[in-house]
């Protein structure tokens, strides 16, 4: 024998406990329209004493709200974007919305479906790391926006989208870390990961400009364009083999480093994402090879295993909460009715040494 879960008490027994009209009950629990202080009280003495709950949803609803933000986000197991969407969580509850969380796995067709679904749930607005970066399609969002659905980017835009954009100075970052290897005597610098383009066996660096400019992950794309203004800054000519092109995963960072040191190793190695650098440190220690007494590494999207890595690792640090905070913060003020021009706001990355040299140092005499 089970217990029936107890029905829960309706409007018109409140209205009936409190001795009033069910409208003038509707108005005091959906805090619209006016009644006396004295109908108000009995309403909502007679609502506690019963144990009524207000629907908020459809009181939302009643006004055109939900009070609800829909964020879509490359890879939420991803560190980074785990610190993006708790910025975003944090400013959203202090301004009195809840969150409905998307993962998109990096697939354009996967982004799409999930803004169709969180449009279609109704939420006030969409916070979204693009997943095909600069030259992917925009319809989905498009879509969202010519039905009222603010919208705001993070981490990444779209160069045929316009919308409100909250990213990373990328280009700045990518130029700081080679200026730093630099600095420390490095020519051969290599890139792991760089525009994401079919590799091909000759490549010009007029290519590779051309390509990052239209990178289908434009954070991605502004890093090597930073990396090769320091390189034109120090004389150093772009040399295209030391650019990863080609498939953005571990794997592939795997294959180029490994084809790499098997033939005119690089002195030193730029890592754009955290998957990339794990993948260097796999290869570097396959080989043999130390760091960074016999190559030098400087990373990205800082993590708290960095500090404690042997040695630790010189990472550009990138503040993701603070990212994701004003995002939703963007995404408010855009919901709460502000129609004024397109925002683009970058944050700066700091350099972290780890209180040292890190994992950079001066390439060794007969490399």
């Amino acid at each position: 024998m089970t217990n029936a879960e107890p029905m829960r008490p309706t409007l018109s027994e409140v209205a009936r406990e409190a001795g009033v009209g069910r409208s003038s009950a509707a108005r005091v629990l959906g805090n619209y329209g006016s009644v006396s202080e004295h109908t108000r009280s009995r309403v909502l003495l007679a609502a506690k004493r019963l144990g009524y709950e207000t629907d908020e949803l459809a009181r939302s609803m009643s006004r055109g709200v939900t009070m609800t933000i829909g964020v879509v986000l490359a890879d939420i197991a991803n560190p980074f974007f785990a610190a993006v969407s708790r910025g975003i969580a944090d400013e959203a509850r202090r301004a009195g919305y809840g969150v409905l969380l998307v993962n998109s796995d990096e697939n354009v067709e996967l982004e799409d479906e999930a803004v169709r679904l969180l449009v279609g749930k109704r939420v006030d607005g969409i916070i979204v790391a693009p997943a095909g970066g600069a030259d992917a399609s925009a319809e989905a969002l498009r879509w969202a926006a010519d039905r009222g659905t603010p919208v705001v980017q993070v981490d990444r835009t779209l160069n045929d989208f316009e919308a409100d954009a909250v990213v990373m100075d990328n280009r700045d970052a990518g130029r700081a870390a080679a200026e730093r290897l630099i600095a420390a005597g490095h020519r051969r610098i290599a890139l792991a990961w760089g525009p994401a383009r079919p590799s091909r066996r000759r490549v010009t660096p007029e290519a590779l400009l051309r390509w990052a400019r239209t990178s289908e992950l434009s954070s991605v794309g502004e890093r090597f364009l930073g990396y090769a203004d320091a390189l034109e800054a120090a004389g150093i000519p772009l040399d295209p083999g030391l650019v990863m092109t080609g498939e953005q995963t571990s794997a592939g960072v795997r294959d180029f480093m490994r084809s790499l040191l098997a033939t005119e190793p690089p002195t030193a190695v730029i890592a754009t994402e955290l998957d990339a650098v794990v993948a260097v440190l796999a290869e570097v220690r396959e080989s043999g090879l130390r760091l960074p007494e016999d190559l030098s590494l400087v990373g990205f999207d800082d993590s708290p295993w960095a500090d404690v890595y042997t040695p630790p690792l010189t990472m550009l640090r990138q503040p993701a909460q603070l990212l994701g905070q004003r995002a939703a913060e963007r995404l408010v003020v855009r919901m709460t009715g502000d129609r004024g021009v397109r925002t683009l706001d970058h944050l700066p990355v700091e350099l972290n040494c780890s209180g040292g040299e890190g994992s950079v140092a001066p390439p060794r005499e007969d490399a």
